[in-house]
């Protein structure tokens, strides 16, 4: 009797410190490949879902370290090299989950090596001199090894086999950075527990984010501060006392919150504010599934999953405002333009547009792709 081996397969996660957009893909990949091991930089347990919590998690070097959770986004320079210290050379498939450096493992010859990419390392490129103004020394640090993390960067690049894109511009900075073709597939959402409740709205705006210095927090709380209209902030991350000190009346921080006043806020708020740059962005699906127009930054993944009213169609109705000009004038502008035509945005069109990026369709598009590349070489699909 012949007895066929068990594929051994490794998900590579950056670092598992709370459940953010890269984190609740990787719990989708989790539900597709319980099997699977977890290899990551540092693991706070608890920090996650119970499906990324119950996988079997391998941390670096760098997780040994005491409190390190408290300050791994400083250790950015020694990060290449304890993921490349990872042991990933007795898997025969690894999927990366990648923002950072979790592409760069090293596997053997014969492993799959494809890499879900929500970005080319952000702190090396597109948003580097953003982090380095906010850190003062650190920042100043980070910029001296700009040209270290950059060359290690572009070439780890090589160490993946395929590269799968979580939006159309992130497919376009792979190309531009690393020379590589990606083929999209978009992250899902969760559109069996984000739904709308259909009640009437309230008076406040909304905002969801990790306070981190390129999601401009801070341009939404000047700019309702201008305009003394409510808003309410979820979220947590380094920027927070520096935010506090700001804040009016009007601006309430609510800190880090469950998911299920999360989806209660995108049930209740006037609109979403999302005034940052965004790979792609989950939080305006998110609200869009939850019956909430969106008023974003028309830049990034914005332009791929709001549609403006501008561009209203027959086919397909709009979701949200987007507006052109980045600044605190800019969002303050479109908000005033929203309530002009706030009736035009229907709920259930949101809802209908945001049912699209379910876990369902991803995971039906992710094994596609995956498994003809298995095929090609020679592996046996493990679903």
């Amino acid at each position: 009797m012949i007895f066929e081996v068990p594929m051994r397969i490794a998900l590579v996660h950056d670092w598992l410190t709370g459940m953010r957009g890269g984190e609740k893909v990787l719990s989708c990949l989790c539900r597709l490949l319980p099997q699977a091991d977890i290899l990551t930089l540092i693991h706070v347990p608890g920090a996650c879902d119970a499906r990324i919590e119950r996988m079997r998690i391998i941390g670096s070097v760098l997780n040994e370290l005491p409190g390190v959770r408290h300050y791994y986004r400083y250790l950015l320079p020694l990060m290449p090299l304890a993921i490349e210290r990872l042991d990933a050379t007795g898997y025969d498939l690894i999927i990366s989950s990648s923002h950072c450096v979790a592409k760069g493992v090293i596997g053997s010859p014969s492993a799959l090596h494809v890499c879900y990419c929500y970005t080319p390392m952000r702190y090396a490129w597109a948003q580097q001199n953003i982090y380095a103004d906010t850190l003062g020394w650190s920042g100043l640090a980070l910029k001296a090894f700009s040209g270290y993390l950059r060359a290690w960067d572009i070439r780890s690049a090589q160490h993946v086999d395929y590269f799968l894109a979580s939006s159309r511009n992130v497919a376009q900075r792979i190309w531009q950075t690393y020379h590589r073709h990606a083929e999209v597939i978009y992250p899902p959402i969760d559109t069996e527990f984000f739904t709308p409740l259909g009640e009437d709205r309230e008076d406040f705006y909304l905002m969801v984010s990790a306070l981190a210095p390129y999601k401009r927090v801070d341009q939404a709380v000047l700019a309702f501060t201008r305009l003394g209209r409510p808003l309410k902030i979820i979220g947590s991350g380094q920027q927070l006392a520096k935010l506090r000190r700001q804040v009016p009346k009007n601006v309430e921080f609510l800190g880090w919150q469950s998911n299920e006043v999360v989806r209660d806020c995108y049930r209740r708020c006037r609109a979403l504010v999302f005034p940052g740059e965004e790979d792609f962005g989950l939080v305006p699906l998110e609200a869009m599934a939850c019956g909430a127009a969106v008023i974003a930054y028309g830049a990034g993944g914005a332009l791929e999953t709001v549609i403006d009213i501008s561009q209203e169609a027959a086919s397909q109705a709009p979701t949200g405002l987007l507006y052109a000009s980045g600044t605190v004038e800019g969002l303050a502008s479109a908000i005033r333009r929203f309530e002009q035509m706030e009736k035009r945005f229907e709920p259930e069109h949101m809802v209908a547009w945001a049912r699209r990026f379910s876990p369902a369709t991803f995971l039906r598009n992710f094994k596609r792709s995956v498994a003809h590349l298995l095929e090609k070489k020679g592996l046996s699909v493990p679903w």
